[in-house]
């Protein structure tokens, strides 16, 4: 592999390009932001509805991690497509690392209506 080979993003092999820190995709990076604000939209409705409802039905408040859980799970699935096709996968990776996070804070719903 010459010089070229390793600098050229088109030429290099998908070992190269894996540890490149220069992409560029501003259109993977939209879908991944309009996947993440519609997954955080579904928990945010789950919310209200739990809130609505009184907020004392322990299946009604696991329905918002439950969200987060399989959206970042989706992510990360997207992510490992992406990644097969030679695609700017870390974006996705961050969208699933975003989503688990908002997973593990919103765990406390449900261990609030146990108490």
């Amino acid at each position: 592999m010459t010089d070229r080979d390793r600098t050229d993003p088109d030429r290099a092999g998908m070992g190269t390009r894996d540890v490149e820190k220069r992409w560029r995709d501003p259109a993977a990076l939209r879908r991944a932001a309009l996947y993440v604000v519609s997954a955080v939209g579904v928990a945010a409705i789950a919310l209200a509805v739990f809130l609505a409802t009184g907020a004392s039905n322990v299946v009604v408040a696991a329905i918002v991690p439950g969200v987060c859980l399989v959206g970042a799970i989706g992510a990360l699935v997207i992510g490992y497509r992406s990644y097969r096709h030679g695609g700017t996968w870390p974006i996705w990776q961050g969208a699933a690392w975003f989503l688990f996070a908002l997973m593990l804070v919103s765990l406390s719903l449900p261990t609030a209506t146990v108490r």
